[in-house]
């Protein structure tokens, strides 16, 4: 289909609709909630918060995407190839069914429900709803990304636009008159000593460093189909308009972060952010405002669904071939509905500690792509670096488990362990661990290339 594709040059409104997408693909349904909550957890403290929170989740997504266009990657699988294609296939897999059907595609349905429209029923009969619109939710979602090259066109030009709009209109309202002085609130005890640290890990949440590499095959798929086949050209494009809209996507971030600080002069800190943008939303608008919260709130979860289900299926029918990308979809779509229907809580509760382990491997891959042509791609590079990162990773997956592993006598043993590591207490034992594993594997690169130097030897490496 690609070869049928006339090649052009983009226009600048091309560039605002290839920008629209990434951002409506990228921003769903934890940008929403967590950056609220974050402000009503930091209160005062919020700034401090938001700049570790604006690291992981603007700055890695970011590079994220840059790092599939320095190595002129279409996909997750690409990024983890210099480890083999086992470790790439074992990779894809993991990122994919945790931004997938395990976790981030059911909580587009599930935060669209329990925020725009679980108000609207008795409790007794919120199952049945749930059940129900997630059904149509994913059979939307299906429908809209069942045509790839129709999914710029509808996601970029449509859904995103009428977003922002609606998004817009609750900030004029909510900023026009502030419920408080973001100065004047008070933290909670763990933002008072180390804000930048949990706003940093707060936005491992938003689940956008791991989505950014995934998502990179339907962005250069999209960019294929505006006619700019040509890798080099491709990559350019994709980091110009991916720059523009993660920067737009850090101005809402720190505008959410406000309204939550804002919310605590008349909210008590909620649950979650789902929750407090309900009892702001409804504070300024009453039930009017309950059904423009519905809509913003499906409207967005609803095209993040469609990036993340149609890169599941174009990744997966690429690399399994046996089906085909709507049998694929489907597949996605279907596991996505029934997860979906386990509840918010859970999903949220046993997504974590795959997230405490992914992340970090992620970061590292990220930062190896990009720097990649410093040491030609070598894989002896990455496999230090990732060796070292993965096992500070395994103990903070076991340390963020819920109870029933992480205080088990086996968790417990694995924390004792994990107290050795330097940034243990703050989330952040893998830190050091890579960066040894990178000295260790620039010194073994360099050491391989003074071998070629004197015999002719050829540097191990992953093209």
């Amino acid at each position: 289909m690609l070869n049928r594709v006339q090649k052009r040059n983009l226009t600048k409104r091309d560039y605002v609709t290839l920008s629209s997408m990434i951002f409506a693909l990228f921003f769903g349904a934890g940008n929403l909630i967590f950056p609220l909550h974050l402000g009503q957890l930091a209160g005062g403290h919020w700034g401090i918060a938001a700049a570790g929170f604006l690291i992981t989740a603007v700055l890695l997504p970011l590079l994220s995407v840059l790092a599939v266009c320095v190595t002129k990657s279409k996909g997750v699988y690409d990024i983890g190839k210099p480890l083999g294609a086992t470790f790439a296939v074992v990779f894809m897999v993991l990122i994919h069914f945790t931004i997938g059907p395990f976790f981030g595609t059911p909580r587009t349905a599930t935060v669209s429900f329990t925020v725009g429209l679980a108000p609207f029923f008795p409790a007794k009969y919120q199952s049945l709803a749930l059940l129900l619109f997630s059904a149509a939710f994913f059979g939307l979602a299906y429908y809209l990304s069942v045509e790839q090259s129709k999914i710029m066109a509808r996601v970029g030009k449509l859904l995103n636009p009428l977003f922002l709009l609606l998004l817009v209109a609750i900030f004029a309202v909510a900023f026009s008159s502030p419920l408080a002085h973001a100065g004047s609130t008070s933290a909670t005890a763990a933002y008072q000593t180390a804000g930048f640290t949990n706003g940093f890990l707060q936005g491992y949440n938003t689940m956008d460093a791991l989505a950014g590499l995934a998502l990179g095959v339907t962005i250069v798929t999209a960019v294929n189909f505006m006619g700019q086949t040509d890798p080099n050209k491709a990559a350019w494009v994709t980091a110009r308009a991916g720059f523009f809209s993660m920067a737009f996507e850090g101005l809402i971030y720190v505008l959410l972060i406000l309204l939550g600080v804002q919310s605590l002069g008349q909210f008590k800190l909620s649950d979650n952010g789902g929750v407090a943008f309900d009892q702001i939303v409804n504070h300024y608008m009453g039930n009017a405002g309950q059904a423009i919260l519905a809509v913003l709130i499906i409207t967005t979860c609803l095209t993040t669904a469609i990036g993340l289900v149609a890169a599941f299926a174009q990744d997966f029918h690429k690399h399994f071939g046996f089906l085909s990308y709507k049998a694929w979809l489907r597949i996605t779509c279907l596991a996505s509905f029934l997860t979906a229907n386990v509840g918010l809580n859970q999903i949220i509760a046993w997504s974590t500690p795959v997230l405490m382990f992914l992340y970090p491997l992620a970061m590292a891959l990220i930062f190896l792509s990009i720097l990649s042509p410093l040491f030609h791609k070598s894989s002896v590079v990455y496999v230090w670096v990732v060796v070292f990162t993965v096992v500070p990773a395994v103990f903070d997956m076991v340390a963020a488990f819920p109870a029933v592993v992480s205080q088990s006598t086996f968790g417990q043993a694995m924390a004792h362990v994990q107290s050795f590591l330097p940034l243990a207490s703050s989330g952040m034992d893998w830190l050091v661990p890579a960066l040894v594993g990178a000295v260790f594997g620039t010194a073994h690169y360099l050491l391989l290339q003074r071998a070629k130097a004197s015999t002719g030897m050829e540097v191990p490496m992953k093209r």
